[in-house]
């Protein structure tokens, strides 16, 4: 079952792309705020409470930010009070994203 969020439509079962590539996209700060109460009130439908599902849905837009460039990565940090969990707001370069992925691979 899908929830009506003004003119986003999160079915239950979605993937991580149809979830979140809108919001790459976004630039107005009144549809980023529509946008992620939409996001917010389809996490919350699994158990979350609002506060922790505010806390999930930035960090998630912040990871998938991170897999676009630095100007529409920064956009979205600023649109939505997002970061990516590793890296926070910056943009890193090869060889700290290296690091990192090293790092959390020995962590395993």
């Amino acid at each position: 079952m899908g929830a009506m969020m003004g003119r986003y439509v999160f079915a239950d079962k979605i993937t991580i792309r149809d979830k979140y590539a809108p919001g790459m996209t976004i630039t107005d700060p009144v549809e980023a705020a529509e946008y992620f109460e939409a996001c917010v009130e389809h996490t919350m439908r699994f158990g979350p409470a609002r506060a922790k599902a505010e806390v999930i849905e930035r960090a998630n837009l912040g990871y998938y930010a991170g897999y676009y460039d630095t100007e529409t990565a920064q956009r979205v940090y600023h649109l939505f009070g997002a970061a990516h969990p590793i890296f926070g707001t910056t943009a890193p370069t090869p060889e700290e994203a290296l690091a990192a992925g090293m790092k959390a691979a020995k962590a395993r």
